[in-house]
């Protein structure tokens, strides 16, 4: 038996569950423009927009951007390949900048698992929509 799990295969379950989350958050797929807002603890808000830049019929490609209005964090964009008959989402570029694939070798600029830490921060903001809620005035 196997002692820990491929990596491949824990990237497919971050990637399925990403999906079902943004699958809930977007309702479906079923429009090409979102704009929403997060409730802080600190009463404060944070505005998102998630907007489907391509659609075919399997494939979508959405910009996800959130600005901050504090000084401490900074804003950011992603864009995101979600596969829908094959019920996977991942981020296909952080802030302008892709992953380099594995078989190109390595780079001073991105560490080795920067396609897995993007998904993963993928994840973490996500979760972090459904903890914080949205304000109930902005429509989806």
């Amino acid at each position: 038996m196997l002692k820990e799990l491929p990596k491949t295969s824990h990237q497919l379950s971050v990637c399925e569950a990403n999906f079902l989350r943004l699958k809930k958050i977007l309702q479906n797929f079923t429009k090409d423009n979102y704009y929403f807002e997060t409730i802080n603890p600190d009463s404060s808000s944070n505005k998102i927009s998630i907007r489907v830049i391509q659609r075919s019929k399997h494939t979508l490609i959405i910009e996800a951007k959130q600005n901050f209005y504090s000084k401490i964090f900074s804003s950011f964009i992603m864009r995101l390949q979600v596969c829908i008959d094959a019920s996977l989402a991942e981020v296909v570029s952080y802030q302008g900048e892709k992953a380099i694939p594995y078989f190109i070798g390595g780079s001073e600029s991105q560490s080795k698992d920067e396609k897995h830490q993007q998904n993963r921060f993928l994840t973490e903001w996500l979760e972090s929509i459904f903890i914080s809620g949205v304000n109930p005035n902005i429509k989806v």
